[in-house]
């Protein structure tokens, strides 16, 4: 939807959260303020995973520029599995409507949970949410990808944005805030064992 469009390389739009006509009775939708679009270590998550697809997919001559854009479909998701794991899916190459391109979606992310090893509870991303171009279900689809085939690619630590989960209910919108944890908490690879040891023995 336009409303949910923030196109990475570019300022963000100035758009609000959803109005009660774009949401259907019970409907949840998240939405992303500009502090949390603007946030420096969320915008540099972004950047270090778009550099890494596009190194991956280098050899292909594919490149992404925003990863709500170019994600979503199904197409550079099924270029980067075969490329991480050396699986073929049986899945259209070209998915020119929006029916065929949920369908290769779902198939991609399917085969993604597989190797992953994931039960669908514990996924922090759906089909619907990817397709629909949602940011947060996306990197969240990404970072686990990266720290499964690419443990030692160094994403941004702790990252964390603000979220605001706009609910249609029969008494009107309803808004609710939370936090998002995107990257976990700073780990002992920030810092070399040698430093650890040097730290422990500087008494």
């Amino acid at each position: 939807m336009e409303s949910e469009s923030y196109n990475l390389l570019q300022l963000p739009k100035v758009t609000g959260p959803p109005v009660e006509e774009e949401l259907s009775q019970g409907e949840k939708r998240k939405y992303l303020p500009p502090t949390s679009r603007q946030d420096p270590k969320f915008e540099e998550l972004q950047k270090v995973l778009m550099e890494w697809i596009n190194t991956k997919l280098l050899p292909e001559h594919i490149v992404v520029r925003s990863l709500e854009e170019d994600i979503f479909d199904g197409l550079i998701l099924h270029h980067l599995f075969q490329m991480l794991t050396g699986v073929k899916l049986e899945v259209e190459e070209m998915a020119l409507t929006a029916p065929s391109q949920r369908r290769k979606l779902e198939v991609v992310l399917e085969a993604i949970s597989r190797s992953l090893q994931a039960e669908e509870r514990q996924l922090k991303w759906t089909v619907e949410a990817i397709f629909s171009k949602d940011l947060l279900a996306t990197l969240h689809l990404l970072v686990a990808l990266a720290k499964h085939f690419q443990p030692d690619l160094r994403l941004p630590t702790n990252v964390q944005v603000d979220v605001i989960t706009m609910e249609s209910t029969k008494s009107g919108l309803k808004s609710e805030k939370s936090v998002e944890q995107l990257t976990d908490c700073s780990t002992d690879q920030d810092q070399p064992a040698k430093d650890v040891f040097d730290e422990l023995f500087k008494l």
